[in-house]
């Protein structure tokens, strides 16, 4: 029996506001897609597709993007872009709460954009359908990960300068930086 059960997840999340939007800074945001369909939380990653011009080209990541002038909030943002990028329609999905926004950080650099995660459960199952940003998707088991059981380093070159950093290791796939700091935050707010 899983310890980070649907109930867990409802009981300590909450819906709160995202940041307000400053002069020259851009909001983007992200759905943490979790299903609980084999008695155990799951959630739901990609891997973008190999991209010019895409800071984060290449890496493991949520679903989401950058907010547009027709989104009606950031909630909207996260819905569209996993529609986008996944073809997974969130609109019948519950939205269970919101996390800490983040600054956005790419190939080392701080960017003018705040990332604002969304947490959503997937009651029935959809087909998943990956969009161009996409190369692939998987299902990352939350308890081993909460566990320990995942952890491993991961080493970033850039350029000349090599830095380890936190990971988890699922099947092949890594994931670190930002995308890894926002399942760390989710795990620490349930347990």
């Amino acid at each position: 029996m899983s310890e980070l059960s649907l109930q867990r997840f409802t009981s300590r999340l909450s819906v709160s506001p995202p940041p307000a939007r400053r002069l020259g800074q851009r909001r983007a945001a992200v759905a943490a897609v979790l299903r609980f369909d084999r008695d155990a939380a799951e959630l739901l990653l990609m891997r973008r597709a190999e991209r010019a011009g895409d800071r984060w080209s290449g890496q493991v990541s949520l679903p989401g993007g950058r907010e547009e002038a027709a989104d009606a909030d950031l909630v909207s943002t996260a819905i569209r872009e996993t529609r986008e990028e996944l073809g997974i329609d969130l609109a019948t999905a519950a939205l269970l709460g919101t996390l800490p926004s983040s600054h956005a950080i790419a190939r080392g650099k701080l960017l003018p954009m705040t990332i604002t995660p969304f947490v959503f459960h997937l009651a029935a199952p959809q087909p998943i359908r990956l969009g161009p940003e996409a190369e692939a998707s998987f299902w990352l088991p939350l308890d081993p990960a909460a566990r320990g059981e995942l952890d491993a380093d991961y080493q970033y070159q850039l350029g000349p300068f090599s830095r380890r950093f936190p990971s988890f290791r699922h099947q092949g796939e890594v994931v670190w930086g930002l995308t890894y700091q926002i399942l760390q935050s989710l795990l620490r707010q349930v347990r």
